[in-house]
């Protein structure tokens, strides 16, 4: 599933392309066609990323009134495909597109969303007050998650995979910032310090606007990959994620894995034993 640091992308990039200009709405697929017909000539007023969770902002008219927002949650095999065409006829729609945003230069195809629906601004605020601190808005607080964790029985691993506790961060993000905080991910939320709650939260804070800068996971300092100078590779990019079996870049301890949260975990049992 992308990772709040993809989604905020995504944002940036149909702002950049759409925003600000009458756009033509569809849904080649079919099953998106009645809102769709409700944003077709609108203009794109804005976008406002949460977590993993995406919201455009169309221009009120007199025939779109209420207002309504088009709320994306990409899920597992959702992606945005953006082309550029210059006026000219874009490419045809590939694959099961639920909905295609057209400007007179780009154009952008929605495929297998979880969520693609029209909401109103009352329910654009309910999801933003269910959802965590997100580290990729300048105002979320990093305390109301802390409230949340330092009460908690709950291992701290699955406290950051829950998205009403912190938003945006996955299993990528997970399993690397408490390598690099070396926290178990198992200890319980209730016996983190406040001090390693901070430092975990600034440092997710620091990789998450790095992969939006980048479009690329990648937490491995220089000194710990096996080239250190240079734009990291692939298989330098990560500590421990995707790693099990393979010697810590630290320690040399094979690193291990479990599935939590449904999903795989992956630590060094001996850099984060505490």
């Amino acid at each position: 599933m992308p990772e709040g640091h993809s989604i905020r992308r995504d944002a940036t990039q149909a702002k950049a392309a759409l925003g600000g200009q009458v756009l033509r709405a569809s849904s080649p697929q079919g099953r998106f066609a009645e809102s769709a017909a409700l944003l077709d000539g609108l203009v794109l007023r804005a976008t406002d990323p949460h977590g993993k969770h995406l919201f455009l902002d169309f221009a009120p008219t007199p025939r779109s009134k209420p207002v309504r927002w088009l709320h994306v949650h990409r899920g597992l095999y959702g992606v945005w495909m953006l082309q550029r065409h210059d006026g000219v006829e874009p490419l045809p729609p590939r694959g099961a597109v639920r909905l295609r945003l057209s400007s007179e230069t780009h154009t952008a195809d929605l495929r297998g969303p979880t969520a693609c629906d029209l909401v109103t601004p009352p329910e654009v605020q309910a999801i933003h007050d269910r959802l965590g601190a997100d580290p990729l808005r300048p105002e979320s607080d990093p305390e109301r998650a802390w409230e949340r964790i330092h009460r908690s029985r709950v291992g701290i691993g699955a406290l950051l995979m829950q998205q009403e506790v912190v938003a945006g961060v996955g299993n990528v993000y997970r399993a690397e910032v408490l390598f690099r905080a070396r926290v178990d991910p198992y200890r319980q939320g209730r016996d983190l310090t406040r001090a390693e709650w901070d430092g975990i939260w600034a440092d997710l804070v620091e990789l998450m606007r790095a992969g939006v800068r980048s479009g690329r996971i990648v937490t491995t300092l220089p000194q710990d990959r096996e080239r250190t100078s240079g734009r990291a590779r692939r298989v330098d990019a990560h500590y421990v994620y995707r790693r099990a079996g393979e010697p810590c870049r630290v320690c040399g301890t094979p690193v291990r894995t479990a599935v939590l949260v449904a999903r795989n975990l992956f630590w060094c049992p001996v850099c984060q034993a505490h």
